[in-house]
């Protein structure tokens, strides 16, 4: 719905509360810088969602270490500006949330928070404060563990993302939108929901739906999970790109949002698009020069819409390889991410999209990460074996191979340390680290 339906006794009440928490958990009341070089904050690495870094050199990393997390692993590890790594876990027992040394992989901290917070990457800002969403709260912790501040949403927010005036952005799957003062945890617009919330101050015997509703149905699209994923966000213009399933549509909408911090700070709904093709389980990517976004659907097809409008620009077929957000380098690269077809590369001609190079000799198996020097990384499957594979995304000629010892299944996520590492995790719940 429209932006500022939200009750004023509601957003008063929930900012209330973050501002007593940050009063007993805060460290002091100074800015906090979101934004560090040669981090990877985010789950796909920055705010454009483009799994993409300034790093080169990465195809000559070697493996350096490995361990199991105990349960099952399903969005990406963030990695601070320090090399502090950061992910969740499904754990029946004992904590959920992990921080690692990419260094040694020696144990940080741990932490037992809701049961849905590893459906998401933790957010991590240059000192290492991390930012996550769990059944029905946002909060954060410094880099020892410590809890910061939480704040009551409705719902569990998917995956944060850092506003470009270095607040956070949060968007729950029940479609609520909040943005936090990272150290306080204070809303400093008011809640926005895309769907209209239970009106429990008309209807006093009316209540909330659980925190978790509708999470489930977030891996496959379907309209019981409104908002499904990560949003992509310009960080100079403020607009806010997400996929959003409404209350009795047939498929979701591609919508873009605008974020005012000025004079009247405040969330508004700028255009939807027109139905999509099919359901849509991944984030959106936004281009470099913010003109263009990319939605990959369940189908396997891969659509560019016109970021000013929401126009479909052109649409590369049904089944060309998996539903997860593909790699979009600076100057336009497009690695889709794995699936049951090939692996490829393709290239943005405005009105149409035309293949580069395709690998049907490599079944990829995780999510690629394209580096400066012309290069993508991302995990294929060798025979029994996983191998960290990077390929000249020129023409697609393979430049170095390495093994993930003893991995299986498949991969959920790569992401790069500050020093040129490459990072990531397989479903299963193991870290495998690779350092130059």
């Amino acid at each position: 719905m429209r932006g500022g339906r939200a009750d004023f006794a509601r957003v008063a009440a929930l900012a209330t509360t973050a501002m007593i928490a940050a009063a007993a958990c805060g460290s002091g009341s100074d800015t906090v810088d979101a934004f560090a070089p040669g981090a990877w904050p985010a789950a796909h690495g920055d705010a454009r969602n483009s799994s993409s870094t300034q790093h080169t050199g990465l195809s000559d990393t070697e493996f350096q270490w490995s361990r199991p997390l105990g349960g099952a692993v399903v969005s990406p590890v963030s990695i601070a500006a320090n090399g502090q790594m950061f992910v969740g876990t499904y754990n029946d027992a004992g904590c959920n949330l992990f921080s690692f040394e990419i260094e040694s992989g020696r144990k940080r901290w741990c932490n037992r928070v809701g049961p849905s917070a590893p459906t998401s990457t933790p957010l991590v800002d240059s000192v290492a404060n991390v930012y996550v969403g769990d059944d029905g709260g946002f909060s954060s912790f410094n880099e020892h563990g410590q809890l910061r501040w939480r704040t009551p949403v409705y719902g569990v927010p998917r995956s944060a993302q850092f506003l470009g005036d270095g607040s956070v952005l949060a968007v729950t799957q029940l479609g609520q939108v909040n943005v936090f003062d990272t150290q306080t945890g204070a809303l400093t617009v008011p809640i926005h929901d895309l769907i209209e919330p239970p009106a429990f101050l008309e209807s006093p015997g009316t209540e909330f739906l659980p925190p978790n509703t509708g999470l489930d149905d977030c891996a496959t699209g379907s309209a019981e999970c409104p908002v499904g994923a990560a949003p992509a966000v310009d960080l100079d213009s403020g607009s806010i790109y997400l996929v959003l399933w409404r209350p009795g549509a047939i498929a979701p909408q591609l919508v873009s949002l605008s974020y005012d911090a000025h004079a009247t700070p405040s969330i508004t709904e700028k255009w939807s698009s027109e139905l999509l093709p099919a359901a849509v389980t991944s984030s959106p990517v936004l281009s470099a020069d913010g003109t263009t976004v990319y939605v990959a659907d369940v189908d396997g097809r891969l659509t560019a819409y016109d970021a000013s409008n929401g126009a479909s620009k052109w649409a590369y077929g049904a089944g060309f390889g998996s539903s997860a957000s593909p790699s979009v380098s600076a100057d336009g690269s497009i690695v889709p991410a794995g699936g049951d077809g090939l692996l490829q590369s393709i290239r943005d001609d405005g009105d149409h999209a035309t293949q580069v190079w395709a690998r049907d000799d490599l079944q990829q198996v995780g999510l690629p990460v394209q580096s400066a020097d012309d290069v993508v990384h991302t995990v294929t499957r060798r025979g029994d074996e996983l191998v960290l594979t990077s390929l000249d995304t020129n023409s697609g000629d393979t430049v170095s191979q390495r093994p993930l010892p003893g991995a299986e299944g498949f991969t959920v996520g790569t992401s790069v340390g500050p020093d040129g590492q490459l990072v990531t995790s397989t479903y299963l719940g193991e870290i495998f680290t690779y350092a130059p």
